[in-house]
C-alpha cells in the first residue's frame, strides 16, 4: 500500500514561483515512477512531468524550461519546482505513482495506480 500526499499549492502572481511536494509513504522500489498531473476547471486531467522509474525526468511541452521535477530520497519526497508561472498553469495538481510503469504510458493518467488528493495552484493575472 502506497500513500501520496501533495502540499505546497497556493495563490501566486504571474511570473512567480511555487514548489509542490509529494510525500511518499509505504513500500516502493527503486523503480517506482512518480509524476505530476493537473486538471483545470472544466478540462481533462493532463500530464505535467514525471520521474520515470525514479531516474529520468520528462516534461510536457507547456512547462518545459519552467518546471523541474526532483526527488529527495532522505525525505521520501518528490518535488515540482514551478517558476515563471502563468495563468494557464492554474489547476489542481495531483501526484501520481506506479510500480512497473512503461515509458510509452507515462503521459496517460489511467496508467498510474496511486494518487494523492490534489493541491490547488492559482496564478493571478
Amino acid at each position: 500500500q502506497v500513500q501520496l500526499v501533495e502540499s505546497g499549492g497556493g495563490l501566486v502572481q504571474t511570473g512567480g514561483s511555487l514548489r509542490l511536494s509529494c510525500a511518499v509513504s509505504g513500500r516502493t522500489s527503486s523503480q517506482y515512477t512518480i509524476g505530476w498531473f493537473r486538471q483545470a476547471p472544466g478540462s481533462e486531467r493532463v500530464f505535467v512531468a514525471t520521474l520515470f522509474r525514479g531516474r529520468t525526468a520528462y516534461y510536457a511541452d507547456s512547462v518545459k524550461g519552467r518546471f523541474t521535477i526532483s526527488r529527495d530520497n532522505a525525505k521520501n519526497t518528490v518535488n515540482l519546482q514551478m517558476n515563471d508561472l502563468k495563468p494557464d498553469d492554474t489547476a489542481v495538481y495531483y501526484c501520481a505513482g506506479d510500480t512497473g510503469m512503461i515509458l510509452s504510458s507515462i503521459t496517460n493518467h489511467a496508467q498510474y495506480d496511486d494518487w494523492g488528493q490534489g493541491t490547488q495552484v492559482t496564478v493571478s493575472s
